[in-house]
């Protein structure tokens, strides 16, 4: 995740300077581009569960935190990429796996299509891709019980000001099993997730 956060500052730190040192023609498109991206930061809390399992869960609070850059094809719709850390799973309360904490750390990447109205109330939706950082199965980190990417879908609402500083609620919804080997047993649960943020 650090890597991904320097790649990122390094690409923007790159791309200022080249605008800065182009000809007068090219800084024109340089300015005009810059104008239309936003970059940002967010972080908030999880409230995550696994849906289709056969064994009985509670949800799991957990966190996600990281760095946003949109696109704007207009002053009311866009595009966001966001590259998150984020903290999923379940508690689990019985069956074969016993009483545990499944807990599953996620670079996440959704690309969100998003309409922001004059007043700055937003409603948003699209893909995210999930990249397994680690997992811990009750204090056991090596257990290759979740599988390495995850897909889902997202949808979510806001309010950003006009100053920039805004917050939103999002809903994620998981379109893959988790588990890296397929058991009966345990069912073709998959992850799911409300968030709320700020930034």
């Amino acid at each position: 995740m650090k890597k991904l956060l320097l790649m990122l500052v390094v690409l923007v730190a790159v791309s200022t300077k080249g605008f800065s040192q182009t000809t007068p023609e090219n800084q024109s498109f340089g300015q005009k581009l810059m104008k239309k991206l936003e970059f940002g930061i967010t972080a908030g809390g999880n409230y995550s569960n696994f849906t289709g399992a056969t064994f009985a869960t509670d949800p799991l609070p957990g966190f996600h935190a990281g760095l946003t850059v949109a696109y704007k094809f207009t002053d009311n719709f866009m595009v966001q990429e966001e590259f998150l850390y984020s903290l999923q799973g379940a508690k689990v309360k019985a069956g074969i796996l016993g009483t545990q904490d499944i807990k599953l750390s996620y670079a996440s990447v959704p690309i969100l299509f998003k309409y922001r109205t004059d007043g700055g109330f937003f409603v948003e939706a699209g893909p995210q891709a999930s990249f397994k950082v680690k997992e811990d199965l009750g204090g056991i980190t090596d257990s290759k019980f979740a599988k390495k990417v995850d897909f889902g879908m997202a949808g979510g609402l806001g309010y950003q000001s006009k100053i920039g500083l805004g917050i939103g609620a999002r809903y994620v919804y998981g379109m893959q099993k988790v588990q890296e080997t397929p058991s009966p047993v345990l069912g073709d649960f998959k992850n799911n997730s409300i968030q709320a943020s700020v930034f």
